[in-house]
C-alpha cells in the first residue's frame, strides 16, 4: 500500500518558485505551514475597511512604528503569510534585509468577510504558535473587532490566545505598544 503525501515547501523553496516564474504576476498567494495558499479576492467592503484601518494606523503611529499593508511576514521556516495590516517596530533598514519576524511585530490584523472562519482558526493558530502577541480580526460578517492576545499552547500542536475580547464598531481600542494611542473603530468599519 502506497501512502500519498503532499509536498510541503520551505520559505526558501517558495521564494525560489517565485524567482523561477512559477507564479503569474497577478497571483495572490502566501505560504502557510508549507502549503501555497491562493488568497481570496477582496470585495469592496473588505477593501474599504482595510484601507481605512491602514490609513488610521499610519496617521496615529506616525513615525513611532512601521505600518505595512499586505506585505509578507516570516513566522517559521514554512510560513510567510501576508496579513492585511502589520504594525512593526521601527528598524533602521526599514526591513530591507528581511521581512518582519514575530519579535518585530506589535500587531497583526486580518480584515475578514469571506475568509472569516479561516482567519479565526487556521491563521489564529498559526499566529499564536509563532508568538504573535496581538492579533486582531476585523470581522465584517458580525461587524465587530475580535482582539486576541497572550498566545499559548493548549495541547500538542494546538495553539490559541488566552485573552479574547470583542469590541463594537462604535468603540475605541488602545493600539498595542502605544498606551497613549487609540483607534476609533467608527472611523474604520464601513457604514
Amino acid at each position: 500500500m502506497t501512502t500519498v503525501t503532499a509536498k510541503r515547501f520551505s520559505i526558501a523553496e517558495y521564494h525560489r518558485l517565485g524567482e523561477l516564474g512559477f507564479f503569474a504576476p497577478d497571483d495572490r498567494v502566501e505560504l502557510i505551514r508549507g502549503e501555497i495558499i491562493k488568497m481570496a479576492a477582496k470585495g469592496r467592503l473588505h477593501s474599504v475597511c482595510n484601507s481605512l484601518v491602514f490609513g488610521e494606523l499610519y496617521v496615529l503611529v506616525a513615525k513611532r512604528a512601521i505600518v505595512r499593508g499586505q506585505e509578507p511576514i516570516i513566522l517559521m521556516d514554512d510560513s510567510e503569510p501576508e496579513p492585511d495590516v502589520v504594525l512593526a517596530r521601527n528598524r533602521s533598514d526599514n526591513y530591507l534585509s528581511s521581512h518582519p519576524e514575530p519579535a518585530d511585530i506589535l500587531l497583526v490584523i486580518e480584515v475578514s468577510d469571506s475568509t472569516l472562519k479561516y482567519d479565526q482558526r487556521t491563521k489564529l493558530s498559526l499566529y499564536a504558535e509563532a508568538g504573535i502577541a496581538n492579533y486582531w480580526i476585523f470581522n465584517l460578517v458580525d461587524s465587530q473587532l475580535e482582539m486576541h492576545s497572550e498566545p499559548y499552547q493548549k495541547r500538542q500542536g494546538d495553539f490559541n490566545y488566552r485573552s479574547q475580547r470583542v469590541v463594537l464598531p462604535d468603540e475605541a481600542v488602545v493600539i498595542p505598544g502605544f498606551p497613549d494611542l487609540s483607534l476609533d473603530l467608527s472611523l474604520v468599519f464601513p457604514a
